[in-house]
């Protein structure tokens, strides 16, 4: 990255077919906020500057720096004190291993918190009686909430609990971990679950509820969790920002086909 005083030399660039100039930088500068050679807030050099520490076109450099802001790495901004910086690091999601969002927060050292949208109680839909193995018609609790980390707003819940489980649900205080209420309240911690993830653009209830704009990335996470004795006891489908999340998973050694 280009300094006032000894300025490291730059990539090189590959021209040829299946190669972008502007892909190529674009990888090259999310590698170094990866790996902490620019760091969050960090102010970057200038559009003229970098296209000519780089040896290319300024809208080259620009649409690498598009491209960069709208995977969540940087921030863009005009006017006198504008420019291009480095965005926050993205909150990891760990899906190997079932635990709530507060406890996700937690364990990088942020503030959970949930502002409730609506708490209703209703008849079951056709999607959630089949997740939850409810009959047509039952009674549940749906709970739609936008999730916060130190404040700032990174996911839109939707979950539903069949009523006859955690009867008074809704009469509960809901913005603090559901989890830790179910188990508290009803012992009916969830163990397990299986998750679908699928990315999706933000409507306009989602952007408005997420603070970004109408059509941003976002990632879907549908989900089924389950008590330790086997019964469904919640159904969600939960939007995260695709500029604040990275979803992480571990897994095993390939299996043996032969």
């Amino acid at each position: 990255m280009p300094e006032q005083q000894a300025r490291p030399a730059p990539p090189v660039i590959v021209r040829g077919p299946g190669s972008t100039a502007h892909g190529q930088i674009e990888e090259w500068l999310a590698e170094a906020i990866a790996a902490g050679q620019l760091r969050p807030g960090d102010r970057m050099p200038t559009e003229h500057d970098l296209a000519a520490w780089f040896g290319v076109s300024r809208m080259t450099l620009r649409h690498a720096l598009a491209t960069l802001a709208r995977r969540g790495l940087v921030i863009r901004s005009v006017g006198r004190n504008g420019g291009t910086f480095v965005a926050e690091s993205k909150l990891e999601q760990d899906r190997t291993r079932l635990a709530g969002f507060s406890e996700q927060l937690r364990r990088h050292g942020m503030v959970a918190g949930a502002r409730v949208l609506s708490a209703t109680a209703r008849r079951v839909g056709p999607a959630a009686a089949a997740a939850l193995g409810l009959a047509d018609g039952e009674p549940v609790a749906e709970i739609r909430r936008v999730r916060l980390g130190n404040g700032r707003p990174i996911a839109v819940e939707h979950s539903v609990f069949p009523a006859t489980l955690c009867p008074g649900l809704l009469q509960c205080r809901l913005d603090g971990s559901l989890y830790d209420l179910l188990d508290e309240k009803y012992q009916l911690r969830p163990y397990r679950a299986r998750e679908s993830l699928e990315p999706v653009t933000a409507g306009v209830r989602e952007a408005e509820a997420l603070e970004v704009r109408e059509g941003a990335p976002l990632m879907l996470v549908e989900r089924i969790a389950y008590v330790r004795d086997g019964r469904p006891v919640e159904y969600a489908r939960d939007l995260f920002r695709g500029d604040r999340t990275r979803i992480v998973m571990w897994t095993s050694e390939l299996a043996d086909v032969r």
